[in-house]
């Protein structure tokens, strides 16, 4: 279902995270007042466990995570309380990555989109990051239409296995794609392009889950791959590709998401087409007007 920007109170712009990094109010945050002309909001931060419970009758047109790492034993808790049908009944956006992962694969299955996207409380406001926060900001604040190409510049180096494949974009940070394996929220694989990233994971470990999503048929299922960031560890470049490049499907690798700068939005649960050869995505539907 697209979502109408119509219904949102003004903008959030780039400039305004200078507000978070010199104390004052986050962009809508819970627990605080939304700074001036920032997106009316929710965000999950490390007191919001009830938050995740609680129905909202009236939900925001945008939620911001605001930290990944700090709330993933609340979402892991909470995710068989969400009320699911609230949320379809009443579709917005999530935006957010790292633990977040867990909520944008529940709200998938429930037929809705999220945003895979930089987060109050980690990098969106941190120094030399305000061209992510802008990105982010003119995507939600500008109509996002089906045929809409996404062709940002690649990491140095970076690698593909050429080739085209329609889908549902899905996935995320890939320890949490392979823990929520075997439950409910188990990202959907089939006819998909599954987008990873991944941060301070070792190369035995990030061959052990790449191994887990081979043994579970995710890979077999998935119709291509869109790589991010993999950093603050040894680069798994060598990895990544022992897994996928002869599994003859394509493969872009390089794309600027994940736990590292720049990390550009990505719109998880929306159907794309993947040119690995020409380095794009582009919108298969619309998203909002």
């Amino acid at each position: 279902m697209p979502i109408n920007c119509g219904s949102r109170e003004g903008q959030v712009k780039a400039s305004d995270t200078h507000q978070a990094r010199t104390g004052a109010q986050r962009p809508g945050v819970l627990g605080g007042e939304p700074a001036e002309n920032a997106t009316k909001g929710c965000a999950l931060d490390r007191s919001s466990e009830a938050e995740l419970r609680r129905p909202v009758p009236e939900p925001p047109p945008a939620c911001f995570g605001a930290a990944g790492v700090v709330v993933l034993d609340a979402i892991a808790d909470a995710l068989d309380r969400i009320d699911t049908a609230l949320l379809r009944a009443n579709p917005k956006l999530l935006v957010g990555f790292s633990d977040i992962t867990a909520l944008h694969a529940l709200l998938v299955r429930e037929g809705l989109v999220g945003v895979h996207a930089p987060m109050p409380g980690s990098n969106l406001v941190q120094e030399g990051n305000d061209d992510d926060a802008q990105a982010l900001f003119d995507a939600l604040m500008h109509p996002l239409l089906d045929g809409h190409r996404f062709a940002p510049a690649l990491a140095d180096g970076h690698w593909r296995v050429p080739g085209q494949a329609e889908g549902v974009l899905v996935g995320g940070n890939l320890s949490l794609v392979a823990a929520l394996l075997g439950t409910p929220w188990a990202w959907p694989s089939e006819g998909t392009i599954l987008f990873l990233e991944d941060v301070s994971e070792s190369l035995y470990r990030v061959d052990r889950l790449l191994t887990q999503l081979r043994l579970a048929g995710v890979l077999e299922r998935t119709r291509g791959f869109v790589l991010g960031s993999f950093t603050e560890d040894a680069d798994p470049a060598a990895v990544l590709r022992e897994h996928l490049a002869a599994l003859g499907k394509p493969v872009l690798a390089g794309w600027p998401a994940g736990h590292s700068t720049p990390n550009r939005e990505l719109p998880l649960g929306a159907a794309v087409t993947l040119d690995a050869t020409a380095g794009t995505l582009t919108l298969r539907q619309t998203l909002w007007r």
